[in-house]
């Protein structure tokens, strides 16, 4: 009895511990299913691990978890080969520097480009701030964030351009139903979706980029290490049917001994030198003219590919360039091809311009020294004296060759300063110090006493003689002139000369060199050409008429018949020449200047050009 009633207490004893064990085990399962959620909930987002709460607390890290998400819309245009909306989540800058860098990057890549552009064919297009779903949320930083964190290791620098270009393939390189997934759009964002309007800022930029394209102006390359380089300007112009011209500007250097202007630049590259060979004067096209004249050489020197030549003298002035070979000794030529020319182009200088001249004949220079030192205040410099010293000079501006419109005339609707031929004919009389700018008033008011107009006549000596020569000076007295004759030669003191046609109120001369003294005449004079027989009306109206109306001066022309030719004692009647002259024309020049101009002499009919010489004197009394 005793026996079984302790095992009874011992039962009754044992049976609460159960219980409690089964209690314990209860508790255990309960808290280890517990600690089980809360680690998986928490291993679950990213940026709530256990190594956060170290630094951060448990409130502010989950008040970051629910931080709205910056979100970056971006478009593709056609040259990317895909269309559509691409969203890119990319965290705020509290949460690292990844995306302070990619900005950083992408800014100095864009230049002047705002947040909203950041890329010619991928364009940031908006940027809002959306309380995204927080599963979407968390799901697009796994994604976004690496990719932002890949560009930030490879914008090294120098490289800047080219983390944009990353940026854009990570985020393309994802599939469609990964980059669209992020947060929904704003319901105005819907209904532009919806009816096809959305536009992005790239095709609204398209007729701007357009309009830079046709000016020529660098347009930046997408992805690239480097901007393209503006196209740099010619050196020279070819268009002009008389002169090729160069304008030069910069550091300019001529080294005389190569002949060459050189044009430094050292900001281009090496594939932007150019290399021009140009003839300095104005007889473009003829080349037995230009064949006479030095060839020079006009360069660029880009980069540091060739050292440039080292300057022996530096000049502050300009410098025009141009040669007095070709056919000057002829004064004709040498108004036309060299006088008119070079005021034309190197009367804006004021006087302060170099005259670098090639083909220099000493005794050219001493006859036109006043018109060159009215020019020029420098000393004229012989390309070929400098060549010898081994010189060269430096400028900071250079035309090389010069600007020539008609003969003897300067156009100004084509002068770059719009100068005219009677500017230059007054910069003649100037130069001279010649004194009369009107003809002679032949009434004297007051008095009723008249004053007789002093007539020159041109006398040749060589070639298209005036066989009658007293018999045109007695016609021209009985005409009520004061007849006087030149013999006009170029060893004539150049300033004797102009001062006696400009004592004169009209000059008559035979087609030829002679007719160019009539830049001495006052305005208002008048001239009279003699042209020979042959159909040579268009030569003598272009060499000499039209330059004598530009000048301010009246022109007669006076066309010799058959019979007033020596050409009547060489050819039988009825020849070509006579029937026909024009038709001779297409033989070419040296024909016509062989017979038709230096083959014959002339003996006018007196009767006719007293006729003439009476029209000459009335417009003169008018």
């Amino acid at each position: 009895m005793k026996g079984g009633g302790g095992g009874r207490l011992a039962q009754q004893a044992a049976a609460p511990l159960r219980l409690e064990s089964r209690r314990f085990r209860l508790l255990s399962i309960v808290v280890g299913c517990f600690v089980f959620c809360l680690v998986f909930l928490l291993s679950s987002r990213p940026d709530a691990t256990a190594f956060d709460t170290v630094s951060v607390s448990p409130r502010a890290s989950f008040a970051g978890a629910r931080r709205p998400a910056a979100v970056k819309t971006l478009r593709t245009g056609v040259s990317a080969g895909f269309g559509g909306d691409f969203h890119v989540d990319i965290r705020h800058q509290e949460q690292g520097e990844s995306r302070g860098q990619l900005r950083q990057s992408v800014e100095q890549s864009a230049g002047d480009k705002t947040d909203t552009e950041w890329v010619r064919d991928t364009v940031i297009v908006e940027e809002r701030s959306e309380a995204a779903e927080p599963e979407d949320a968390e799901r697009d930083r796994d994604a976004n964030v690496a990719a932002a964190s890949n560009s930030d290791d490879q914008a090294a620098p120098g490289a800047e351009n080219k983390a944009v270009h990353d940026v854009a393939s990570t985020t393309t390189a994802q599939p469609a139903a990964e980059t669209t997934a992020t947060t929904p759009r704003r319901p105005e964002e819907k209904a532009r979706a919806a009816g096809g309007q959305i536009q992005s800022k790239l095709q609204e930029e398209q007729p701007a980029r357009q309009q830079q394209e046709e000016r020529h102006e660098p347009a930046r390359s997408v992805g690239g290490d480097h901007q393209q380089q503006q196209p740099r300007p010619p050196l020279c112009d070819f268009s002009d049917f008389r002169s090729d011209i160069c304008d030069l500007a910069g550091d300019v250097r001529l080294d005389a001994n190569a002949s060459a202007f050189v044009v430094v630049d050292p900001s281009a590259t090496g594939d932007a030198n150019q290399s021009h060979k140009i003839r300095p004067y104005p007889r473009k096209g003829d080349e037995t003219c230009m064949s006479r004249i030095t060839e020079l050489t006009v360069r660029s020197a880009a980069g540091t590919a060739a050292a440039p030549p080292r300057c022996t003298a530096e000049h502050a002035a300009p410098a025009v360039a141009f040669s007095i070979g070709g056919y000057t000794g002829n004064i004709f030529h040498d108004f036309s091809d060299v006088l008119v020319p070079l005021y034309n182009t190197a009367h804006r200088y004021g006087g302060d311009v170099h005259l670098v001249m090639a083909n220099v004949a000493s005794w050219w220079l001493v006859k036109y020294d006043r018109l060159l030192r009215s020019l020029s205040r420098h000393p004229p410099l012989d390309l070929a004296a400098a060549a010898a010293a081994g010189e060269v000079h430096c400028f900071r501006n250079a035309t090389v060759s010069l600007r020539a419109h008609k003969e003897l005339i300067i156009e100004r609707d084509r002068s770059a300063d719009g100068l005219a031929t009677p500017d230059f004919t007054r910069f003649v009389r100037r130069a001279l110090s010649l004194p009369r700018d009107a003809p002679t008033r032949l009434v004297v008011p007051g008095t009723g006493s008249s004053k007789r107009p002093r007539l020159l006549v041109i006398s040749r000596h060589r070639t298209r003689l005036l066989l009658n020569l007293a018999a045109v000076v007695r016609a021209a007295e009985e005409a009520g002139f004061e007849a006087v004759v030149n013999e006009s030669d170029v060893g004539n003191d150049f300033s004797e000369v102009g001062k006696l046609i400009n004592s004169c109120d009209a000059m008559v001369g035979v087609h030829g060199a002679g007719l160019t003294n009539m830049v001495f005449l006052p305005p208002g004079g008048v001239l009279v050409q003699i042209v020979p027989w042959g159909g040579l009306q268009w030569m003598a109206r272009a060499d000499y008429g039209d330059p004598a109306e530009a000048m301010g001066l009246r022109y007669v022309q006076y066309e010799v018949g058959v019979g007033e030719s020596t050409l009547k004692d060489k050819f039988p009647p009825g020849h070509q020449i006579f029937t026909n002259p024009t038709g001779l024309h297409k033989k070419g020049f040296a024909f016509i200047r062989h017979t038709l101009m230096d083959g014959q002499d002339i003996t006018v009919d007196v009767g006719r050009f007293r006729e003439v010489l009476l029209q000459v004197r009335n417009s003169l009394a008018q």
